[in-house]
């Protein structure tokens, strides 16, 4: 099994094409994640930090990258020392001296040599560029840095005068994809259809939410995946309607239908797939025609899908196909234009048609362009999900019939030259190929 991962060479051209959007005499700190408690003297397992990791590949903890464009060298790392006791306990560290070559920096210090050293960097800078808000730690650490820097005008001291949030740069660049991480994002795209196809494959009437869960990670893991990018979502009949339903807790009774909302998370990527399927192989009539419309409403939106177009074309175009659906089914009364213009579908499609995909589930970049003015465009490189979708719980006035029916359907979808490329294919969405799938296996 071949490992898919960012080559280094592709650090260190993010890194260069960062600096080379500041402007003079500029500083930019990016702390790394911290650990963090899960209970008594246990953690959680670590997960990096998304801009950190988007410049360094380097997943340890606690660490902080200093880009300095003017300076004698440019790209410096603060990190854990090396410690034999605590790497016997805990794992291995890279330590500094070993981080110039591996990460390939001009410079690398142990975090106990941070104070001294970051002051030097920082003084004399005219703009500091740092993600306010992100680390309440680092927020006061950097502002106290600052503070003693304007109290030492007469030692030579001279603190930034301008302190901006860094992350409206890294968000446009990570917004765009580049080959290495589409390469990823596909393999996780793969791995994660292979576990909704699992899921399918397992499932029984009877069987646990927690169960199938079960199934879905092993895949992952199997495949090199060891974590789901996001809580996995398994809801069987009216869990289904509860959009970021997660305890997972209970059985799936026969005739109920189960959405599963799960992807993996690989060398960082995350992908993001919704099936939902009846847990006995067949539909009922009544799961069949709404589920009929959530996909004609997918298949609507991926229609818009280009570049140029925007996630509001794709949003109409799946509304649209919704409100007709629902009304032909009696669900909605009235007539269609008004309808649509009166947006009688939120009750039963209550969110967005999509979002940005990447090191992140919900992934950074605007979905305005910059003035604020228009939605974004589409353009090459941009990779987002389309997951229209169907809820009708028990508090709806309409025909019983109808209760209890949550349904998504969720692709993952990169923009292309003249269209977009399905990330997720590998696992069936077609009424047909979901029932013949669960029938070959049962």
């Amino acid at each position: 099994m071949s490992a898919v991962q960012i080559p280094l060479s592709r650090y260190v051209e993010r890194r260069k094409a960062l600096m080379a959007q500041l402007p003079a005499n500029s500083i930019v700190l990016i702390p790394a994640a911290k650990e963090l408690t899960r209970s008594a003297d246990t953690e959680f397992m670590f997960r990096q930090d998304s801009y950190f990791y988007y410049l360094t590949g380097f997943n340890e903890p606690d660490g902080l990258l200093v880009l300095k464009p003017d300076g004698e060298q440019p790209v410096t790392l603060f990190c854990r020392a090396k410690d034999k006791l605590a790497e016997i306990w805990q794992g291995r560290r890279l330590g500094a001296d070993a981080a110039v070559d591996t990460l390939q920096l001009d410079a690398a210090f142990e975090l106990s040599e941070l104070d001294e050293q970051l002051q030097d960097l920082v003084n004399g800078c005219s703009q500091l560029w740092y993600p306010d808000g992100l680390y309440p730690d680092w927020d006061d650490y950097v502002q106290n840095l600052i503070n003693t820097l304007r109290h030492g005008p007469k030692r030579g001291w001279l603190a930034p005068s301008l302190r901006r949030d860094v992350r409206g740069l890294l968000d446009e660049m990570r917004l765009i994809k580049d080959e290495d991480e589409l390469a990823i994002m596909r393999r996780a795209g793969e791995i994660s259809a292979n576990a909704h196809c699992r899921a399918m494959e397992k499932s029984y009437p009877g069987i646990y939410e927690y169960q199938l869960e079960a199934e879905i990670h092993h895949e992952f893991a199997r495949n090199g995946a060891r974590f789901p990018a996001y809580n996995s979502i398994v809801g069987g009949g009216a869990n289904a309607c509860i959009l970021h339903y997660t305890e997972n807790q209970d059985a799936i009774a026969d005739g109920d239908l189960v959405l599963i909302d799960a992807g993996c998370e690989l060398a960082g990527y995350a992908a993001d797939i919704t099936r939902t399927f009846p847990v006995n192989g067949r539909f009922s009539d009544e799961q069949k025609a709404l589920y009929q419309i959530v996909l004609d409403a997918q298949y609507a939106a991926l229609a818009t899908i280009k570049p140029g177009s925007n996630f509001y074309q794709a949003n109409q175009a799946a509304v649209a196909v919704v409100t007709e659906g629902l009304l032909k089914l009696g669900i909605l009364q009235g007539e269609l234009e008004q309808l649509l213009e009166e947006g009688a579908h939120k009750p039963f499609l209550m969110h967005g048609i999509g979002h940005w995909l990447g090191l992140d589930v919900h992934d950074v970049g605007d979905y305005q362009r910059t003035d604020g003015k228009q939605l974004r465009a589409f353009v090459k490189g941009m990779v987002l999900t389309i997951e229209p979708g169907i809820y009708i719980d028990d508090s709806h006035d309409i025909d019983l019939k109808w209760h209890n029916i949550g349904i998504r359907i969720e692709d993952n979808v990169v923009i292309t030259r003249d269209g977009y490329e399905l990330l997720t294919g590998g696992v069936p969405k077609e009424l047909a190929d979901i029932e013949q799938l669960m029938a070959t296996t049962k």
